[in-house]
């Protein structure tokens, strides 16, 4: 039988993620150790409240809540409590006194990520998070590794399960937002404060981890364009699927040119309606899928699971293998590579579609009138659908009130500063009574 060394893992934090890596860890222990190379022990797992219930039954003297302590007793550091604070505290702390850090924090990196990776580079510590970005898939180390000698071009991806789920139900079972939100809470998919989830956060904070990634370029959170899902509509998704599209909220981080023709990145986090045909489009429930455009491989996919304890746990274990074989074979870490330092362009600089819907006056020269504004903002139409006249439904004294009708504008590709503008000008048009949905267009 072979004998391997120990490697000792402190792991911070026992929840749904947590428990599921300590209970594999316990429970595979030979097996990982034969992947590694050497033992991997844990001893220790940081937790607030001993007592607490949890999904898995530890060990109990395994639990502690003197998480300093653990710390400075392990090789590598399993960081998976969430949050900012004390979570920071305590990663630069494990890394401080050289040990790797595997992580799952989202919030972190995207917050703090160059102060930790400067903090692991001082040192000689690695610093692992593929955990952090669409749960199980395999995204980070493709992007860090396998796509180091290639020109990443554009990454679009579907990084929120909870809201690729609200919007599946909206748009194959005909519900509501309020319908499908209340659905994806029952089944655990949401959380009791969906805002992180429905607001965009979540999936802005991977953009950011993807974007400096991808581009070798810090991406502060800050700098990430983010809306989220709470004002689409059944109206919107319905008009959708009939014009050949389906509502997803993309993380996209690209490449750009500036208005002034220099290279920049973005990096944004919004509704936006896809083409039937694209693959994204075929992402259902709570699914997590990553498209990643590079200039010598060409289009590459990574699909599955974005979120779940034990999905999650497979990517942590990934990286915990990754970290145990590295201090069997020794040599410093390898630094984040933040060289090219491209400039961070604003939403105003990013190329899209817009589509647009206007509740508008049933007379002769509205679609003229309607063209004209888009002209003066040099934006073209792409396509044009006009729905029947409504008449009018009563009028107001001496006043006959006017037949309305709806106009759906498509665009070419324009600025976003331009596609703005010429909404908000549509908006005071005379024979606009209302614009009544804005989506860009994405991957066609």
């Amino acid at each position: 039988m072979i004998e391997y060394r120990n490697v000792r893992v402190a792991l911070i934090g026992a929840g749904s993620v947590g428990s599921q890596v300590a209970r594999l860890l316990l429970e595979q222990a030979d097996e990982l150790a034969g992947r590694a190379g050497a033992g991997i022990e844990l001893v220790g797992i940081g937790v607030r409240d001993v007592d607490a219930p949890r999904d898995v039954d530890l060990p109990r003297e395994l639990l502690t809540t003197d998480v300093e302590s653990l710390i400075l007793g392990a090789d590598i550091v399993v960081e998976l409590m969430g949050g900012l604070e004390p979570a920071r505290q305590y990663v630069l702390a494990a890394l401080n006194s050289g040990a790797d850090v595997v992580t799952g924090n989202k919030a972190l990196l995207a917050s703090h990520g160059p102060e930790l990776f400067e903090a692991a580079e001082q040192v000689g510590a690695q610093l692992y998070y593929e955990a952090a970005v669409a749960g199980a898939i395999p995204i980070i180390r493709p992007l860090r590794d396998s796509l180091a000698g290639d020109r990443i071009v554009r990454i679009m991806g579907i990084v929120n399960g909870t809201t690729n789920f609200i919007l599946d139900r909206m748009d194959t079972d005909g519900d509501t937002l309020e319908a499908a939100l209340a659905t994806a809470t029952e089944l655990g998919y949401a959380e009791a404060d969906p805002t992180a989830d429905i607001g965009g956060y979540d999936a802005a904070q991977k953009a950011a981890i993807l974007a400096s990634l991808a581009f070798h370029t810090t991406v502060p959170l800050n700098a990430v364009h983010r809306e989220g899902i709470t004002e689409v509509t059944h109206e919107q998704v319905v008009a959708a699927r009939k014009a050949g599209y389906v509502v997803k909220i993309l993380a996209i981080c690209e490449r750009l040119l500036d208005a002034d023709g220099v290279e920049g990145v973005s990096a944004r986090v919004y509704p936006a309606l896809v083409p039937l045909e694209h693959p994204l489009a075929t992402v259902h429930g709570a699914k997590n899928a990553v498209f990643v455009e590079a200039e010598a491989a060409g289009d590459l996919m990574f699909y599955g699971a974005g979120a779940g304890g034990v999905e999650t746990a497979s990517a942590v274990l990934g990286d915990l293998v990754s970290a145990a074989r590295r201090h069997v074979i020794g040599g410093p870490g390898l630094a984040e590579s933040t060289h090219a330092d491209l400039r961070v362009l604003p939403i105003g600089d990013v190329v899209t579609r817009y589509q647009v819907t206007l509740d508008v006056a049933d007379q002769p020269g509205v679609l003229a009138e309607v063209a004209g504004v888009l002209s003066d903002h040099g934006v073209s139409v792409h396509s044009v659908e006009q729905t029947g006249g409504v008449p009018p439904l009563a009028s107001h004294g001496d006043v006959e009130a006017l037949a309305t009708a709806t106009l759906i504008i498509g665009t070419h590709r324009a600025r976003e500063s331009a596609l703005a503008a010429t909404v908000e000008a549509l908006r005071t048009t005379p024979v606009v009574n209302s614009v009544t949905s804005v989506l860009r267009v994405e991957g066609a």
